[in-house]
């Protein structure tokens, strides 16, 4: 569905087109895994959406044991946020999901944001990538003011937060914050994420040499400090369009991100890397479906 559908759904609507996301082939119990077995509960005492399991003889319902599970929002809420979340190229912000969901708070919209992030980050161990790699790094923190006496410098040996970017060519991405822009911390990246019979392509960075002889298709290396952009296939072009559209998208959508939640904004923009191939509403659907099994608290700190 496109937004404009989405918005039209009542309530109810928008609970039977979740679960018929989640659960294709019918309820699923969140407690003892039953398939088939459960139904649906009808009547005064009860509310809408609640489900019985025929096996365990548990209740639940469309949400338990999700990244929605004890959330007070509507599921007209919900569908709507995953909509515009999977629909918006760069992101769009908390401040604006407030005002246009009608929120009460701005720290109820952003812990909304990042539930479905949650939901959105696939496990990289099983997800791994391969073929043709490209690794790169960018550092996030926006630019330095005229004037500032603080740091002005830019690039590696900066003290924004640095990211480290693989991506696939024609393939997915994965995106994570790194302490340290070190060979130590670069290569083991690489190795956990990327397939050992690919081929590694990155800049000159000294961190990454001797990275190829632990990959069947070696390393090849272009020079960007000579001015060079690509040698044959060697180039970092599509990773440098990921990194594009994730500093565009903190700079001119979020304007600011904190290191402690840098991670989530990398797996939202990897996700919509991963599915740019589909359209919204396929990739609002892989976003719900990848909800189940995910829970993300929110904690008040106190003194």
């Amino acid at each position: 569905m496109n937004l404009l559908q989405v918005g039209k759904l009542t309530e109810q609507e928008a609970r039977k087109e979740i679960e018929k996301i989640r659960w294709p082939e019918g309820a699923v119990c969140p407690h003892c895994g039953c398939t088939g077995k459960a139904y649906e509960l009808n009547g005064e005492a009860t509310r809408d959406g609640v489900w019985k399991c025929g096996d365990c003889r548990q209740q639940f319902s469309v949400t338990v044991g999700t990244v929605m599970h004890r959330s007070h929002l509507t599921m007209r809420q919900w569908l709507t946020t995953f909509h515009l979340m999977c629909s918006s190229k760069k992101g769009i912000s908390a401040l604006q999901l407030q005002r246009e969901l009608g929120l009460g708070s701005y720290k109820s919209a952003l812990f909304l944001t990042h539930r479905i992030r949650l939901a959105m980050t696939e496990d990289p161990l099983v997800s791994k990538l391969g073929g043709k790699v490209e690794v790169d790094e960018t550092y996030v923190g926006g630019k330095p003011r005229k004037g500032n006496k603080g740091e002005v410098k830019r690039g590696r040996g900066t003290k924004k937060a640095a990211v480290m970017v693989l991506v696939e060519r024609n393939g997915k991405a994965h995106a994570r914050p790194v302490a340290k822009v070190n060979a130590k911390t670069l290569k083991g990246a690489i190795r956990e994420m990327v397939e050992k019979d690919s081929t590694i392509y990155t800049d000159e960075w000294a961190s990454y040499q001797g990275i190829g002889e632990e990959f069947d298709g070696g390393h090849q290396v272009v020079n960007h400090s000579a001015g060079e952009y690509a040698r044959g296939e060697a180039n970092t072009n599509t990773a440098e369009s990921y990194i594009a559209l994730l500093k565009r998208g903190v700079t001119g959508i979020f304007h600011h991100v904190s290191k402690q939640h840098l991670h989530r904004y990398c797996n939202e923009f990897s996700f919509r890397w991963d599915n740019r191939q589909v359209d919204d509403s396929i990739r609002t659907e892989n976003a719900i479906k990848g909800c189940g099994g995910k829970r993300l608290v929110y904690k008040i700190k106190t003194a």
